[in-house]
């Protein structure tokens, strides 16, 4: 196995340098003049995977930094660590775990393996394998009829209680997979602590017809209890505390709290943790996707990701569709300072998926200590947002055109629709282009007063207006394309990502498997919620803390 110590920064140093001085060239920064010196470009900056095509040609990496790219990305050992990744060698090493989310996608005899708590490890692929059998039989028999609601009549809506990962990744695949064609069961997801969320629930659901999820692997977490336990009040409340059994199940590791809650055993599906939760959609935390889409559907998107990982296991990162996505945003972030990034996928079904890569890609590489203990020496993540195109053309798009701040964007767009009405579908398609196209050339200051005399503008307004017309262009941006969304692609989509992330911390030498940043406030607030009972004691806080709470509790009446 290769060797896990971690690197000194100055092991991948000389290539950070490189890279950098190749960005100080007069023209290393600008895009057009390498589809000038290179007619093939399109060929050479792009590659594919099936039906799934990566271009990154619309950026500023000229071949020699694209070589550059590649000493860094070998410097950082990447290739030894996607070997110690499927290996299921403890990359999480500050919590001593394994990173098998692969396992959860993989077939049975697939043979991954997973590190537990005392040193030894097991086949991650066969506990995978007998969740999913759990899951399958479960989600069958609610379609089928023969598991029903308490009184005898079928479920017709699923409502999952959960947050972070728990909420994220099931609330988008969910709505993917669902949007056109309508679901098995009505998905619906509940994850903000806000009592005025489940009112809404409570209002528009029926408590006979609704099957709730606890989705918590401890059965502790604060937001997602809190809403539990309301649900729990709500449907005990509506049908009688003995409904409880019939309409409630867990996705959950801890039998004693779910046993209290009124869960039978048979209701609980777990997970392991050498799943993190922003990995865990592919896990029993995908049964309300299962439900949703149905059995055969979450099996083809477990299908697509496992169809990714081997392509990102076994290809060389020259052809690598993760690697090259990770190493042009390495570029972008680390070399072109541009702080942000820009998902514009181009369908409605993927209206949730830059809120689901928020928390995949900030959460899990938003670090500043590297795995040797030090601080880092780059940026390690930009700040991702999003929404569809077209609306997104509409609102944020100005800034990404015309700000003085560098936007990359990722373009994501399926080539075939899955509605009868190919003529928006062009006209959505053109979009996407002509979007990428004036990101990449914009429009001079001759070409907008040439235009203008054109229409018969007079000089006066030329000279007026004509500077707010100009585009620098420039601007990057990365295009996937793919045949169709179907849950296959969609899981492949997914893990395109995942494993991108996986490289990208690999090279800035950090640790993109563990979460502490989430850990600090939800301890404090710990702390603070018994302060805020009327007459409590405000507690040791900073000056500003201590105000406001007091100044919280003025406003509700209370002392």
């Amino acid at each position: 196995m290769p060797d896990a110590a971690p690197l000194p920064a100055s092991a991948t140093q000389p290539a950070w340098d490189k890279l950098a001085a190749l960005a100080a060239a007069p023209e290393g920064r600008l895009i057009t003049p390498l589809f000038a010196a290179d007619p093939k470009r399109p060929e050479t900056f792009s590659a594919s995977f099936e039906d799934m095509f990566l271009d990154i040609s619309k950026t500023s990496i000229s071949p020699e930094a694209m070589k550059a790219l590649f000493e860094l990305a070998r410097a950082a050992r990447v290739e030894d660590f996607i070997a110690r990744l499927f290996a299921g060698e403890p990359v999480n090493m500050t919590e001593h775990r394994s990173a098998m989310h692969m396992a959860l996608r993989s077939l049975p005899d697939a043979g991954f393996r997973a590190i537990l708590p005392d040193g030894s490890y097991e086949d991650a692929s066969k506990v995978a394998a007998h969740e999913r059998d759990h899951m399958e039989k479960f989600v069958r028999g609610v379609h089928d009829g023969s598991i029903v609601a308490a009184d005898g009549r079928p479920f017709t809506d699923v409502l999952n209680i959960g947050i972070g990962g728990s909420d994220l990744g099931p609330r988008m695949v969910s709505l993917a997979l669902t949007f056109v064609h309508g679901a098995k069961i009505n998905p619906h997801f509940l994850s903000n602590v806000d009592g005025h969320a489940f009112a809404q629930f409570a209002r528009e659901l029926d408590p006979a017809r609704t099957l709730v999820l606890v989705a918590s692997k401890t059965f502790t977490t604060l937001e997602t209890m809190t809403n539990g336990h309301a649900a729990r009040d709500w449907l005990a409340g509506a049908l009688g505390e003995d409904a409880v059994h019939h309409h409630f199940a867990a996705l959950s590791t801890n039998l004693k709290e779910t046993a209290k809650f009124g869960i039978s055993e048979d209701r609980v599906f777990g997970f392991r943790d050498w799943v993190g939760g922003r990995y865990s959609v592919w896990s029993a935390i995908g049964l309300s996707v299962a439900l949703a889409a149905g059995w055969d559907a979450f099996e083809q998107f477990l299908a697509g990701g496992r169809a990714m990982d081997e392509h990102f296991r076994s290809t060389p990162l020259e052809r690598n569709l993760p690697a090259l996505l990770a190493l042009a945003g390495i570029w972008n972030l680390d070399i072109l300072g541009a702080g942000t990034l820009c998902i514009l996928a181009y369908d409605a079904r993927l209206a949730r998926f830059p809120a689901y890569l928020q928390q995949l890609e900030m959460e899990s590489n938003g670090k500043s200590t590297r795995l040797a203990g030090d601080r880092v020496t780059h940026q390690t993540c930009p700040v991702v947002f999003g929404e569809p195109g077209t609306d997104a053309q509409h609102s944020f798009m100005q800034l990404v055109h015309q700000g003085p701040a560098l936007v990359p964007v990722d373009f994501i767009l399926a080539a075939e629709a899955d509605h009868d009405r190919p003529e928006a579908h062009r006209i959505l398609a053109a979009n996407v282009f002509a979007q990428a196209e004036a990101l990449l050339e914009g429009k001079t200051l001759a070409q907008v007063t040439a235009e203008m005399e054109k229409a018969g503008e007079d000089r006066e307004t030329i000279a007026r207006v004509a500077p707010h017309r100009v585009f620098t262009g420039e601007r990057p941006s990365t295009t996937i394309l793919y045949k169709k969304l179907d849950p296959y692609s969609l899981g492949r989509l997914i893990v395109l990502y995942e494993h991108k992330v996986a490289v990208q911390g690999a090279i800035w030498g950090i640790n993109s498997y563990d979460q502490w940043g989430v850990e600090l406030g939800k301890k404090l607030a710990q702390a603070i919620i018994p302060s805020l009972e009327p007459g409590a004691s405000p507690g040791k806080h900073d000056g500003s803390t201590t105000s406001l709470m007091a100044r919280f509790k003025a406003l509700r009446g209370e002392r």
